[in-house]
């Protein structure tokens, strides 16, 4: 059955950080989508769209404004149940509550709970499509690719392979076994349905060079897949890489020479690059995720959007939960900002919008398929009501723009601004 979802419409027509935010980034203030199997037939005006199409299902948002669904390009779910876990740097944090939280997804029933509250939790913030990490347990990965096959939901994610001593014993694989469940995954999710698989080493610290050497041939074998890892998050952190790579010409190298740096990489964080890393990911069309919350929560540092965007690189966001504080794309964007202002570059509402969308679809290799509202694209939207609470309500009534309007609610917005979320045009929870 058709169905037509109306709001204030939000269409792209260009890379806001290329071209004027507001001619890049355009509000249709009166209309509506036609979704017919799970994907956009039409937008148009409202009262158009209700005239020609009588018959189908009608979602009337009033003045609520319908983006694509929210894509989230880096995250962990099985640290989902440590999320705001206090005080600790990268390193410490991973010891101290990652890696016990970890060891408990060899467990399938645990695996499964996490796996539904996660997803549930991103639907209700509006987040229709996730780039998670998984654990070392090939089960952790079912589990996920599981729950969101029930949901519909695009999904990314890889079983984290570390087989290196830096890590706990009861959370190590070796570079054959990272190999063999990483390729038995592949060949049982990739490309079923709306998953993806992403081969996942978690980063060069926690696998020895024959581990990456294998995760390089595996991606080889595979060049669909997409892969991804963390980059130069923390100045200790590459400091300890140079102690363990200590011929890589920089951190990006201990990738590179083993095949992992290409079209299809995701590297999160990617804080403190050299100029020949910048230089070597934009040749090799790398994708950089930026997880503002994170990166201040953890106390990590300060991405400059600005001149990665102005460099040509691939920019997604992502919560980067749960060493980010919020399972929010919403909160992502107002961190992104605040960032921003600290880097030197005040981020257009458009801008911030476009990154947790069609941005981060574009990131991870999806935006023929997702972050964007036009005819032949999947039909995953988010509704934001832009007065969801009095704070936001009062601020909003003074707008003299529709950015104006919707400024508030990025600053100040969480899940009670989200009024629905559709999957492939199907409105999931309340």
């Amino acid at each position: 059955m058709d169905t037509l979802i109306a709001g204030q419409i939000v269409t792209y027509q260009g890379d806001p950080f290329d071209i004027p935010a507001e001619e890049a980034v355009q509000v249709q203030s009166d209309g509506a989508i036609l979704v017919r199997d799970g994907k956009v037939a039409a937008i148009g005006e409202r009262d158009q769209m209700r005239s020609r199409h009588p018959d189908a299902t009608f979602h009337d948002h009033g003045r609520a404004l319908v983006v694509p669904g929210f894509v989230d390009a880096h995250a962990h779910y099985p640290q989902t149940a440590i999320i705001a876990s206090w005080g600790k740097r990268l390193i410490d944090w991973l010891n101290t509550y990652t890696f016990p939280e970890e060891a408990k997804f060899g467990d399938p029933a645990y695996a499964e709970a996490i796996a539904n509250t996660y997803l549930d939790l991103l639907l209700a913030s509006g987040t229709t499509t996730v780039t998670s990490f998984c654990t070392i347990h090939p089960v952790s990965v079912d589990a996920l690719f599981e729950a969101a096959e029930r949901r519909g939901m695009r999904i990314v994610a890889g079983k984290t392979c570390m087989d290196r001593d830096t890590t706990p014993e009861n959370l190590r694989d070796t570079a054959q076994s990272a190999y063999d469940d990483s390729k038995a995954l592949i060949n049982r999710w990739h490309g079923k349905g709306r998953a993806t698989y992403a081969i996942t080493p978690r980063f060069s610290p926690t696998s020895t060079p024959e581990q990456l050497d294998a995760l390089g041939r595996l991606w080889a074998e595979n060049p669909t897949c997409l892969m991804q890892t963390h980059l130069s998050e923390q100045t200790d952190e590459i400091e300890w890489v140079k102690s363990l790579y200590p011929t890589a010409r920089d951190y990006l190298d201990t990738y590179e020479q083993f095949g992992l740096v290409r079209e299809g990489a995701l590297f999160g964080h990617a804080i403190h690059l050299e100029p020949r890393e910048i230089s070597r990911l934009r040749e090799s069309d790398c994708s950089l995720i930026h997880c503002p919350t994170s990166n201040t929560f953890i106390g990590s540092g300060l991405f400059d959007m600005a001149a990665r965007k102005s460099e040509a690189l691939r920019v997604g966001l992502a919560t980067d939960t749960g060493g980010g504080s919020s399972f929010s794309m919403l909160r992502t964007m107002a961190a992104a900002y605040e960032v921003g202002q600290l880097s030197g570059a005040a981020l257009h509402p458009a801008q911030l919008l476009w990154l947790a969308t069609r941005g981060s679809a574009h990131a991870m290799h999806m935006d023929d398929k997702i972050g964007t509202i036009e005819v032949g694209m999947e039909a995953d939207l988010t509704v934001i009501n832009l007065a969801s609470t009095p704070a936001i309500a009062q601020r909003a009534n003074r707008a003299e723009s529709v950015w104006e309007e919707v400024f508030p609610t990025i600053m100040m917005g969480d899940d009670r601004a989200i009024d629905a979320t559709y999957v492939m045009g199907a409105r999931v929870g309340a």
